[in-house]
Order: structure tokens, then C-alpha cells, then sequence
């Protein structure tokens, strides 16, 4: 199938309605799409089914599930698709905006100094009108652009149209290996040869590393943390750490997520205080914005081969059950002619209200850029 055939069967797709998601992995330039074959809200509690699941911040809300039996599925290769890479532009933001997130960031301080909280992380929504109102035209830059992300296009009529390009890996789950990674602290990109970052940022970082491997003790053994590295994402840097283990035969994948989402980088710690305090101080909903997406218990087949001089009679298949979930970072939601950009920051007791908010800026003008 051709890149032009590929957008033309999703555009029709879209023209009736129907649901459908698709998206590229980091540094892969396969591109996959599920098109469900009706417009049936299904949704999943055990995570036990297969197909791509779409999951909110709040627990309480719907996982959505295009289960696999009931979707077509497409994949093409491609090194880059026939859309316009830009360069990130000025966004400029009301002066309200500004006044209230700062006020945000300042009681989220104010709470974490009276021994409520260590960590929290708050966001904004802001909505910028479509110039260009094709998803598939936004996706095609936002892949361009982004090869480090997993990108993607979700849709469904009785959801919403959403897109993004997360840099952040929720968790992987191949047979019995995880792997998940700790991501936080964030610095617009210079070309400079070793990029400086405070104590709140490695601080920050540390809270993330220590909450994941802790939460991760009762389901896994042999747990493996590396030494932090600085990775690129668009426009920005953010501080990584890498964590591997092997889950236990009793744990179950949905008991997982449950324990490991969400996480202090897009919530904060401890978890309950600082979720509450979100909820009820944000001012907004984030639905779907700091949730995770992505693949569900597909199966992978692997040859392996029990004698290596004798390859061609001695390989047999392995089938390993396989689950890949990224965050839901660096989106929008598309609703009539807007894009409701999502952005957040990290907050503890050595935040700078001023700073704070102009990361969210940077983080706005790295995803809007591809709107135009």
C-alpha cells in the first residue's frame, strides 16, 4: 500500500465517522492504524483483551479499547511523509493565563512547604484556533518532526479527535520483561556540548525514579536501574533514567498499571495528596491528557534456534504476549475549528513560579508549531 492509498482509506474512514487510531513508536518509521469497523464505545477494566487501549488521568473515567477482532489493521514503512516540517513559532499567551497559572504553581509551593506534598505537577489548556483543520496533515508534521515520540492520531465520534507526539514510556511488557523508564525535568535544546541542570530538576527526577521501582517491588523481581542520561524530544531535553525487571508468574498486568499509574512525573507524590489536590485545584479536566495509550496484549512471534550450525532444522517459534504504553504528553484534543493544547511542569519546594511558567510556554510553542 502506498502513503496516498494508506491517508485515503483513514480519510474515508474518518468521512463516516468511525473510529480509528493511528500512530509510529519512537525511532521506527513504520506506521500502524486500527480502523474499528463500527462506532461502538468499547471499553476495558481487566486490560485482558488485545487490541490499543486509550486511558484517561482519572482512574474512575473510561479506558477505551479498539479491541483487535473488531478493527482492521494497516501498517506501511515510510521515512518521511509528505507534509511540511515548521520550525517551532512564537505563541504568544493572555496575560489572564499567565496570572492564573502562576497562582496555580504558587499554592501548589505553598502546600508542598506545609508538608502536604513533595511533588506536584500541574497544567493548563490552552486553545489556539486551526488554521489547518486536516488531523491527518497535523500527524504527517508531527511525525516529520518528532522521531523520538511516539506519535499519533486517535479518534472517536463518541470521544473526541486527539493528537500528540510523547516522548515518555509508560511501560513495555514482553513475555515476562518490563521496562519503563523515570522522565522528568525539561530545557529548551541549545547546541551546546553538556547541558546544565539544577537540584530541583535531578530532585524531581530522583522522586520519579524512587516512586517506579518501589511501586514496581511487589509485582517484579531483579529490578535494574541505570545512571540518569539527558535525552532529546522535539525542541526540548528532559532528564531519563531506564528501569528493567522480570514479572512475577502471579502479577497481572492491569494490577501494574493500577500501581504505576499515574506516576509523580504527571501527578506528583505521594500520589493520593497530590491527585486530589489536581482535581481540585486545576480548574479544568484533563480527561485523556497525562493518561496513557498504545498496544494491548499483541502477540509476537520470534524465531529462535537451538542449533546454531544447523539453523534451517533446528529454529522453532516463541509467541510472546506484548504491551507498549506511552503517556499522553505533548497533545491537543481538535474540537470544531480549535486544537486545546495540554502542558504541564513538575513543581517542589524549589520551583520558581516565573520559570515554571515559561516551560509551559516552551512546551506550547514545541507542540503548536505543527498547527500552522
Amino acid at each position: 500500500m502506498t502513503e496516498d492509498s494508506f491517508f485515503e482509506a483513514l480519510q474515508i474512514h474518518y468521512s463516516k465517522h468511525l473510529p480509528f487510531v493511528v500512530y509510529s513508536k519512537p525511532t521506527d518509521n513504520d506506521i500502524k492504524c486500527w480502523l474499528q469497523q463500527d462506532a461502538t464505545l468499547n471499553t476495558s477494566d481487566s486490560f485482558l483483551e488485545s487490541g490499543f487501549l486509550f486511558s484517561p488521568f482519572n482512574a474512575s473515567e473510561d479506558n477505551i479499547l479498539f479491541a483487535s477482532d473488531a478493527c482492521e489493521f494497516i501498517e506501511i514503512s515510510v521515512s518521511s511523509l509528505n507534509g511540511e516540517v515548521i520550525e517551532p513559532a512564537e505563541i504568544s499567551a493572555e496575560v489572564k493565563d499567565k496570572i492564573q497559572h502562576i497562582d496555580l504553581i504558587t499554592n501548589g509551593i505553598k502546600h508542598i512547604n506545609e508538608d502536604c506534598l513533595q511533588k506536584v505537577v500541574l497544567s493548563r489548556c490552552q486553545t489556539k484556533l486551526l488554521q489547518d483543520k486536516s488531523p491527518f496533515s497535523i500527524f504527517k508534521r508531527l511525525f516529520n518532526k518528532y522521531k523520538n515520540a511516539m506519535v499519533y492520531c486517535w479518534y472517536h465520534p463518541k470521544v473526541g479527535l486527539w493528537l500528540g507526539a510523547t516522548p515518555e514510556l509508560l511501560l513495555k511488557v514482553e513475555g515476562k520483561r518490563l521496562t519503563t523508564i523515570s522522565l522528568a525535568g525539561t530545557q529548551p535544546y541549545r547546541r551546546i556540548a553538556k547541558p546544565m541542570w539544577s537540584h530541583k530538576e535531578y530532585e524531581e527526577q530522583q522522586i520519579v525514579t524512587d516512586y517506579i521501582t518501589k511501586q514496581l517491588e511487589p509485582f517484579t523481581k531483579q529490578i535494574n536501574v541505570t545512571d540518569v542520561e539527558t535525552v532529546k524530544a522535539g525542541s526540548l531535553l528532559h532528564l531519563k533514567t531506564k528501569v528493567t525487571s522480570l514479572i512475577n508468574d502471579t502479577s497481572q498486568l492491569n494490577d501494574i498499571l493500577k500501581a504505576l499509574h499515574p506516576t509523580p512525573a504527571v501527578c506528583g507524590f505521594p500520589k493520593v495528596d497530590a491527585k486530589e489536590f489536581i482535581l481540585q485545584n486545576e480548574n479544568y479536566k484533563r480527561s485523556y491528557y497525562t493518561g496513557f495509550l498504545g498496544e494491548l496484549n499483541l502477540k509476537q512471534t520470534t524465531t529462535r534456534n537451538t542449533n546454531r550450525r544447523n539453523v534451517e532444522n533446528n529454529a522453532y517459534a516463541v509467541v510472546k504476549s506484548t504491551s507498549t504504553f506511552y503517556v499522553n504528553l505533548r497533545c491537543m484534543q481538535l474540537m470544531d475549528n480549535l486544537a486545546h493544547i495540554y502542558v504541564g511542569g513538575g513543581i517542589t519546594k524549589d520551583s520558581n513560579p516565573e520559570n515554571e511558567w515559561e516551560e509551559t510556554v516552551n512546551k506550547t510553542s514545541t507542540i503548536g508549531s505543527v498547527l500552522y
